[in-house]
């Protein structure tokens, strides 16, 4: 039986490797590993990870080697953040929305309009208190070192929405978030946590009204076949924190630590700009595959970021009144 378990180990083991992004490691390099849980070769995450393991093992070449292990190979959702404290990895970028047993402070993000668009939300990272809150858990172990977005999130429904009221009694699928279902209730809506596999059904079978998502999703999922259309709202931001632990770092030469800091800082916002280049291709994808995107006018956003204040004050107390007005003036 010992024997048994051991060659299967290490066949699981032999596959996981085979499975992580390839790296030509220098001669004494210290091998480092980066685990995501993100599959395919085009998703913004698994791009700019990639990037940034080719541009540490070409400017790092015999000090650092990064392997990226993608789609939950090494580690899955669950283990991910206990690994890296554990030393078991040394980069992870991980949902912001998973951090709320560690720090409040990151519910910022989840917050319903307290951003414009994408560039207000990159204004914010790139500000005193967006990049204070990269050491908001410190503490803990963790240190960010970068906010890779996504995408903006726009509502879509089996009618026209322009006005928080034009939701009411609808049933929204949404994420598992206390955030999110305080959203969907200021709207006078339904919250319907559920898989992201099962929207398109629910939405064509009118087991919910209406969705919430990024020009991506919405394009590739093929949401906009079963929906009146979308409304351009650009009520939350989808993104996730590009991080590693204090361990690892303090463990670097101040020289290494710095350089690793550039690399992370200008793959950061080149991938930031590549997310905005290709959500505005998507829009425009849904737009010539027949879908419409209705657009709000100045007084129609105002009335949405009015009925949300609401929910921003919900969550004052946890997120901080400070960090809350940096974003809504970003």
């Amino acid at each position: 039986m010992k024997i048994v378990v051991a060659t299967l180990s290490a066949f699981i083991m032999s596959i996981t490797v085979q499975n992580a992004v390839a790296s030509d490691c220098a001669p004494g390099a210290r091998v480092v590993k980066f685990s995501h849980v993100t599959g395919g070769t085009t998703h913004p995450k698994v791009v700019a990870a990639n990037n940034f393991a080719a541009r540490v093992n070409k400017e790092l070449s015999g000090v650092l080697c990064v392997e990226v292990y993608p789609n939950s190979t090494l580690f899955g959702d669950s283990k991910e953040l206990e690994a890296l404290l554990l030393g078991d990895v040394q980069f992870l970028a991980p949902s912001l929305s998973k951090f709320g047993s560690y720090t409040k402070k990151l519910g910022v993000f989840d917050l319903p309009f307290i951003f414009k668009d994408m560039d207000a939300a990159i204004r914010f990272t790139n500000g005193k208190v967006g990049k204070s809150l990269l050491n908001s858990m410190e503490d803990v172990g963790f240190v960010g070192l970068g906010y890779w977005m996504s995408g903006m999130k726009y509502f879509s429904a089996n009618k026209p929405l322009l006005l928080p009221s034009d939701a009411k009694g609808l049933k929204f699928r949404v994420q598992t978030s206390d955030v999110a279902k305080a959203m969907i209730d200021a709207m006078g809506a339904s919250p319907q946590p559920m898989a992201f596999a099962e929207v398109y059904g629910a939405l064509q079978t009118g087991v919910v009204d209406g969705q919430e998502n990024t020009w991506s999703n919405i394009y590739t999922k093929k949401f906009f076949e079963v929906q009146d259309s979308t409304t351009e709202t650009n009520h939350q931001l989808l993104a996730y924190l590009f991080m590693t632990s204090k361990e690892f770092l303090d463990s670097l030469k101040p020289d290494v630590r710095a350089k690793l800091a550039m690399i992370a800082d200008e793959v950061t916002q080149e991938a930031n700009e590549s997310v905005k280049a290709a959500e505005a291709k998507n829009r425009q994808n849904i737009l010539d595959a027949g879908g419409k995107i209705r657009t709000l006018t100045p007084e129609q956003r105002k009335a949405w970021v009015d009925a949300m204040k609401p929910v921003w004050k919900q969550f004052e107390g946890e997120i901080g009144k400070d960090i809350i007005d940096a974003a809504a003036g970003s």
